[in-house]
């Protein structure tokens, strides 16, 4: 019987620390992980509890809205200050990402994410828009580019979301449209115009890329002047024969 105790006692003491380890993390516990990776990958440039230095902005009033954007699409934190951040992948799991946009969000009194509703949205509004807003510089099809001090990034690996918050908090050189300038209705039809031009309909033939006429015309013009070529060359031999 006393074997048979210790032999319970062992097993309990190799099961409880595992059942506790796979318990979701305290609102305490979170909070502390978030500040912790906060201070390691992020206090050097944004300063102690967020309030910025001359390498970066305060975080006081960013909310879940920038700490979402920046960290789950990867484009912070970056290694030099002034560098234009690049996506990739977000060097955070996902209980490290909603540790640490939860403590930024703590800092002050910052905007929430958004929860945008693309399949109310209109394709054609969203193209009207989109031309009038934001092809400048993403392009019609959203493919990216290359303007004056940056390059502006393709738009295919956007979810929903993140360009609901690009658009409100306006990332590196793009500039911020508030709801007075883009309402949230008008946000959906742009989101959904998006995922469209992602999987665009090509019913005029070649894509040729999706970057818009000056290709289509290049290409039209090599193919008529060939064309002209030949019919000259045809023609020519008809006429000495």
């Amino acid at each position: 019987m006393p074997g048979l105790v210790k032999r319970l006692l062992l097993v309990l003491a190799l099961v409880l620390p595992a059942a506790a380890g796979a318990q979701p993390p305290t609102p305490f516990t979170q909070s502390r992980q978030g500040e912790a990776l906060y201070n390691a990958n992020c206090l050097r440039c944004h300063g102690d509890a967020g309030r910025g230095t001359s390498m970066g902005p305060s975080l006081r009033d960013a909310g879940r809205l920038a700490a979402d954007f920046y960290l789950r699409t990867g484009y912070m934190p970056i290694a030099e200050p002034g560098e234009q951040p690049d996506r990739r992948r977000p060097p955070f799991d996902e209980q490290q990402l909603d540790a640490l946009i939860g403590y930024v969000a703590s800092l002050g009194n910052g905007p929430a994410v958004p929860a945008p509703h693309p399949e109310g949205g209109d394709v054609a509004l969203g193209l009207r828009l989109f031309t009038d807003h934001c092809a400048g510089c993403h392009q019609t099809v959203a493919e990216g580019g290359y303007v004056t001090g940056a390059r502006v990034p393709p738009l295919g690996r956007a979810t929903p979301t993140q360009i609901a918050e690009a658009v409100r908090i306006g990332p590196y050189l793009m500039p911020r449209f508030s709801r007075r300038q883009i309402s949230d209705r008008e946000l959906d039809s742009i989101i959904r115009y998006v995922a469209y031009a992602k999987h665009p309909d090509d019913r005029g033939g070649w894509s040729l890329g999706h970057v818009g006429p000056v290709p289509e015309g290049l290409v039209a013009w090599w193919i008529g002047m060939l064309t002209l070529v030949g019919c000259c060359i045809l023609f020519g031999k008809r006429g000495r024969g």
